[in-house]
């Protein structure tokens, strides 16, 4: 079988389409099929999750959502990359992840998938500008160019006038932004975010929401949001719902 290269990847949304690939006009992203993660304990399975299927379409802000435990971690991890599954099948713009191997993996998550977590990773020792200019430089960029996109995008964080100060000179707020140009200065296809407002304050976290929701309606950006917090999924255009690592219908929820 022929494995698809990633340099090839961004383009097969619009090259190779299927019926499951879109759907009213939108092209698929993300698409899940009988989704099992199990992990062994002891003499006993812990089930993470048990069979989710759904898609994902350009464009949309999604929010993943369920009680602690419910498999919302792990189904983002599995998704995006970060964990393997046992069983089903994940399909990123039309190519089945598992025909590729942990290092076309790694490169797609470095050129089409952006992070941001409850804590920021933030290195300590470089200025805001160093940390996002950092996964522009190990991809290979000019120094210049990436100081010039990395500027830009502190920018449009609202944060340009704390690109030379170091994490610890900045507050949870400002440090959650910095992790976000980080995380979309590649301009990446999907962002991911788990529980990016779990560590800020309420009105900081509507701040950085209304950040997330500029860059979707703005930049087009698809997004998908873990949270256990309602006033947050309620921001999303769809909530996907966990219980017991089982996807709920709407009328279960």
């Amino acid at each position: 079988m022929h494995i698809p290269t990633l340099d090839g990847i961004s383009r097969l949304g619009t090259g190779v389409m299927t019926l499951r690939g879109v759907v009213g006009g939108m092209n698929e992203v993300l698409g899940v099929e009988d989704l099992w993660r199990i992990y062994p304990m002891g003499d006993s399975q812990i089930k993470a999750l048990r069979g989710v299927s759904f898609s994902i379409f350009e464009g949309e802000m999604m929010a993943i959502t369920g009680p602690s435990g419910s498999g919302k971690t792990t189904l983002l991890n599995c998704i995006s990359t970060l964990d393997a599954y046992d069983q089903g099948i994940v399909r990123f713009d039309g190519v089945d992840l598992s025909t590729m191997g942990e290092a076309e993996w790694t490169r797609l998550r470095g050129r089409e998938m952006g992070f941001i977590f409850q804590q920021y990773h933030l290195l300590p020792v470089l200025t805001a500008i160093e940390n996002v200019e950092l996964p522009l430089l190990l991809m290979g960029v000019d120094h210049n160019d990436a100081r010039k996109r990395a500027s830009a995008t502190l920018k449009l964080m609202g944060l340009d006038s704390r690109s030379n100060h170091r994490p610890s000179e900045l507050s949870g707020g400002q440090q959650q932004r910095v992790a976000i140009a980080r995380a979309i200065v590649h301009e990446p296809r999907v962002l991911f975010a788990d529980e990016p407002t779990g560590n800020l304050d309420s009105v900081t976290s509507k701040s950085i929401l209304a950040a997330l929701e500029e860059l979707n309606r703005a930049k087009g950006l698809t997004i998908i949001l873990v949270t256990h917090d309602e006033e947050v999924s309620s921001r999303c255009g769809r909530i996907l719902s966990l219980a017991d690592g089982c996807l709920l219908r709407p009328e279960e929820e």
